[in-house]
């Protein structure tokens, strides 16, 4: 365990078997985001990939505080680019949030084992990114006035419905 992760958490320890969704935050900058989406992975029993370079330090005590007591209960992995994940879990789904997709989450079909991947809060994913992943882009409906939804909360919505379409594996 690498000791920056060692201080974000104590480890898996009530890490739930058979993960069926994994989310990934690529370049995540605000703390109190990140920490309400580990506490979220936590009791979901839900991977966390955090892809560099992260906006705050993994001390942050506005991370540590959203995310309460529930660190240890978190499974998270950091990655240095998007690539080095991806080339890490071949023969996998990724599925990419962005308020620019025609598709709405709702009209997917998850998978176990698939990949949520959300950017960051100012700038969401890399042009790039959605480009070359476009039949695998998907949106939240929302109103055309505001930008986007919290990420925490875009993170939750669509979470949740990756669970809810398998039966909810592993909770109550």
């Amino acid at each position: 365990m690498r000791p920056e992760q060692k201080n974000f958490c104590g480890g898996a320890k009530g890490r739930r078997k058979g993960i069926s969704v994994h989310i990934v935050l690529v370049e995540p900058e605000i703390p109190a985001n990140t920490g309400n989406i580990s506490r979220t992975c936590a009791i979901t029993g839900t991977s966390l990939h955090l892809v560099k370079p992260l906006g705050f330090s993994v001390d942050d005590k506005h991370l540590k505080r959203a995310g309460l007591d529930y660190w240890k209960y978190l499974d998270v992995h950091y990655h240095d680019s998007f690539p080095e994940l991806k080339n890490k879990f071949p023969g996998h789904r990724f599925f990419f949030a962005t308020t620019k997709a025609e598709k709405v989450y709702s009209e997917m079909q998850f998978g176990p084992e698939d990949f949520l991947v959300f950017g960051k809060e100012t700038a969401g994913l890399p042009k790039e990114l959605l480009k070359e992943n476009w039949d695998h882009c998907l949106r939240i409906p929302m109103g055309v006035q505001l930008r986007s939804l919290n990420l925490s909360n875009s993170v939750a919505i669509i979470l949740y419905e990756a669970l809810r379409q398998q039966g909810f594996p592993n909770l109550t």
